[in-house]
């Protein structure tokens, strides 16, 4: 199985303009000095298009991504990678879709949530330098309702440029979930979770009223469904997108950098952690099988690679970059 086009779109690019139906900007973007590297990334799952937009880097504690890790084994991993045994850089990326006439957002990324993380929050610019005018979404999709996944939804302006009609997907079980949130089995910093509870319910507050929820699974366009899986938050789902053959699963937060090597790592933002190992295993599981194509939130930018099985564990095969 292949893609039909896997390409980067250089970030001085004025207009995007290898791929027609993504290609709606009408005046040339001037980027500021700080976009020194490419922030998105276009692919072509069959007939539908497929759009990684980072919303920049967060930096959590480097504990938080393996909770109940051997501090020694966690410090080894991270001092195999060149990376600090303080705060790691971590991803944070979102995805635009486009199928049988829909613009779909698949999660907006951290807005304005966490000031002491100043790298990220890029979501807003970016889109709009990838020439995506939000009155042209028709639906957004939420993996979860994690404070950098709700938050570009909050930032001041954004819901006046949304459509009437714009439809919000998330699962039944996720909505029901922050209304009452329970951090009792997270590892989050207690100032991380303030953040996520009151993100939640500033959320909800707002767009309760384009909320559309499923219990299982929805198609939300052609060849597009969402999936509840729970394990990181009792709602979190994925995101499956299928055409000609061709596949790309979006995993939201299922699947971090560590969980090739350790799956069984907890990480501190989830909620449930037994079962979000089950989960990523049988979504790794999965890949690995099908040869589809994952983008995950927190995967090292633009994230697109498939699943290898290796021994009874899995490795990382990011693509080749197509110029």
């Amino acid at each position: 199985m292949r893609l039909t086009r896997l390409r980067h779109v250089d970030q001085q690019e004025a207009i995007v303009n290898t791929n027609p139906s993504l290609s709606n900007i009408s005046q040339p973007v001037r980027l500021g000095p700080d976009e020194l590297v490419p922030s998105r990334y276009a692919v072509r799952v069959g007939e539908i298009d497929v759009m990684v937009i980072s919303d920049g880097v967060l930096t959590p504690p480097a504990e938080s991504m393996a909770t109940n890790a051997d501090p020694v084994v966690r410090g080894a991993w991270l001092d195999n990678l060149f990376l600090s045994r303080e705060a790691f850089d971590w991803a944070l990326n979102t995805v635009v879709v486009r199928s049988g006439g829909q613009t779909i957002l698949i999660d907006s990324g951290i807005g304005g949530e966490v000031p002491d993380f100043p790298r990220a929050g890029q979501f807003g610019h970016r889109l709009a330098a990838a020439g995506i005018d939000l009155a042209s979404v028709t639906d957004v999709v939420l993996t979860h309702m994690h404070f950098d996944h709700v938050g570009g939804l909050l930032v001041d302006g954004v819901k006046e440029q949304l459509r009437d009609d714009l439809r919000i997907h998330a699962s039944a079980a996720e909505a029901k979930f922050w209304e009452a949130p329970d951090f009792s089995r997270t590892g989050m910093p207690p100032a991380l979770a303030e953040v996520a509870r009151s993100a939640s319910k500033r959320f909800l507050t707002e767009y309760r009223d384009r909320l559309h929820t499923f219990e299982v699974e929805q198609q939300v366009a052609p060849g597009v469904v969402v999936t509840r899986t729970g394990g990181h938050t009792p709602g979190h789902s994925v995101v499956r997108v299928t055409s000609g053959g061709d596949r790309l699963m979006f995993a939201g937060d299922a699947i971090f950098p560590v969980s090739f090597d350790h799956p069984e790592w907890h990480n501190g933002f989830e909620h449930d952690p037994e079962e979000a190992t089950r989960v990523r295993l049988a979504l790794m599981k999965e890949l690995a099988t099908t040869g589809a194509w994952l983008v995950s939130t927190h995967l090292p930018f633009p994230s697109v690679g498939r699943v290898a099985a290796a021994g009874d564990l899995f490795r990382w095969v990011p693509a080749w970059w197509d110029y």
